[in-house]
Order: structure tokens, then C-alpha cells, then sequence
């Protein structure tokens, strides 16, 4: 199975295509433009490296959040657009999901943290189980002592053991566990690059029969946009 991974959820967005489990190729590059403004320019140069065309794709695989608003919305209508011209289905995947795939910390609970900008986080929490991770409740946006906090009641009240943390920044971490309950728990780095993730847990996916189509794949976003937060009603 060709399958064609992307993620624009931030500005060191990436995309990969893997045929299989075999990882084909991954592009990714960093700089001030957005990264959901040169990813059709990286998808032909990837595509002509690799001497493939967008109709022999057989999947997509996105993320659908959380992350840059403007950068999941290009990404998803890109993948909207050619799983529509072209047929295919479609898996969206959590950013987060691909953050915690990477932890090779022991135990049964994973904690992957993505800084989310304006003083807060995108966390959650993943079990493994026999088919991979299972997120335990909704992701989260909010400071990380507040997620810290969070995650001290669950495993206080409700669940028995400890988290492995693991971010493409862990620095974010380090002094707030410092003085949490998980000064002891590891904390592991994440590559940011997410793409060759991405297609990794969409291609699984496939295979059990989760998949979309284009009318059907929709955003996570988590953190409500500029406009709801700042909305004003008009006066009367």
C-alpha cells in the first residue's frame, strides 16, 4: 500500500511517503514562511525524487490536530481535495498520537506534551494496549502545571502506576516536574518531524478498516480560535 503522509499542524510540518511499513522518503524544512504555504512546492519535489504521481497513492494520512489553525486547515483541504479527485480514503491522525508512538520508556501510561505557544501545552494521555495506544480522555490545551495537575488527580484518584513524558521539546518539562509528582518519571525526545509517524499509525489503521472519506475528515483543534476568544457582541 502507497500511502502519502502530511502534517501542517506547525511551522516544522513534514511529508512522507511510505509504500508499506518501508519509509520511501520525508521532507521537512524550517524557516519564517508558514509551512502550510510551501507544501505543495515540497509534495512536487518529493513526488519527482521519488518518480511517483499523486493517482498511485492508495491512502492519506493527516494530522487533524491539534495545532496551528491556518496550518491543519491547508493540510486537511489539500487531503480532502485529492482523496476526493482521486478516490482514496483517508486517515486523520492525532499529532499528539505520533508524539507518543516514540516513547521507549517501560510501563503502561504515555504523556506526550507539544508546546501549544501562549504559555500553554497540547497534552494527553495514551495507555498501550495490544493494538498500540488508547487515549485515555480528551487531549487537552492548557499550562503544563495545570496538565501536571490533571494528571495527578487521574493517577491519584483513578489510575495506578506513572506516566513517561515525552515531547520534541522536553526542556518545556523539566522544571515543572521538578517539583510535581512525576519528579521521577522519565521524560523522553520526540523528533518533531511527524509525518513518517503519521503514516506509520494511518497505514495500521487502514488495515483494521478505520479510514474517511473526504466529506467525513474534520479538524481537532482543542484550543478555540482568535476570533471566538477575542468575539465581542454587538452593543445594544
Amino acid at each position: 500500500m502507497l500511502v502519502l503522509a502530511v502534517d501542517t499542524s506547525s511551522a516544522s510540518g513534514s511529508l512522507a511517503v511510505l509504500r508499506d511499513e518501508q519509509l520511501l522518503g520525508v521532507i521537512c524544512t524550517t524557516g519564517e514562511e508558514n509551512y502550510s504555504s510551501r507544501m505543495f512546492r515540497q509534495l512536487e519535489i518529493l513526488l519527482g525524487e521519488l518518480q511517483l504521481k499523486l493517482p498511485e497513492f492508495d491512502l492519506y494520512a493527516v494530522v487533524a490536530g491539534p495545532g496551528s489553525f491556518t496550518g491543519l486547515r491547508v493540510g486537511l483541504a489539500a487531503v480532502k481535495g485529492l482523496a476526493e479527485v482521486h478516490g482514496r480514503p483517508i486517515v486523520a491522525v492525532s499529532a499528539l498520537e505520533a508524539v507518543a508512538v516514540q516513547s521507549s520508556a517501560p510501563g503502561a501510561w504515555v504523556a506526550p506534551v507539544l508546546d501549544a505557544r501562549r504559555g500553554q501545552v497540547f497534552g494527553a494521555l495514551y495507555e498501550r494496549v495490544p493494538q498500540g495506544l488508547r487515549r485515555y480522555q480528551d487531549e487537552r490545551v492548557e499550562t503544563l502545571r495545570e496538565f501536571l495537575a490533571w494528571l495527578a488527580s487521574e493517577f491519584r484518584e483513578n489510575i495506578q502506576g506513572v506516566p513517561a513524558f515525552v515531547s520534541p521539546k522536553p526542556a518545556l518539562l523539566y522544571f515543572e516536574i521538578e517539583g510535581s509528582a512525576f519528579v521521577n518519571s522519565p521524560v523522553g525526545q520526540a523528533s518533531p518531524v511527524l509525518a513518517p509517524l503519521i503514516g506509520q499509525i494511518g497505514l495500521e489503521r487502514a488495515r483494521r478498516g478505520e479510514v474517511v472519506d473526504a466529506l467525513h475528515l474534520d479538524a481537532n483543534y482543542i484550543r478555540r480560535s482568535d476570533a471566538e476568544l477575542n468575539f465581542k457582541a454587538p452593543a445594544r
